[in-house]
């Protein structure tokens, strides 16, 4: 398990991709094939358009990192929080 989550907001671009993704969410479940994913994203600059405009990948796909999100206390404990949450999935 990585040690950090980015933060809602960081703008990424993944490996092989030429099109850069805003991270929108965390620890999703595809329900299509109820494989989880680290985040959840949608295409940046254009943002939500419908719900087919969502993505989710994994922290391994990163390749780059253009922007960072948000980042304080709260978001702090959030991270915490969906950590853990993901090691007891794990276990």
């Amino acid at each position: 398990m990585k040690e950090k989550y980015l933060p809602l907001g960081t703008i990424v671009l993944l490996k092989g991709a030429n099109k850069r993704l805003m991270i929108t969410g965390f620890e999703i479940v595809k329900s299509k094939d109820k494989k989880r994913y680290d985040y959840c994203g949608c295409s940046f600059p254009e943002g939500l358009i419908d719900s087919k405009s969502m993505f989710a990948f994994n922290h391994d796909q990163i390749e780059k990192i253009y922007y960072m999100g948000y980042q304080d206390e709260e978001q702090k404990k959030f991270e915490e929080y969906i950590k853990n949450k993901a090691k007891k999935v794990q276990e």
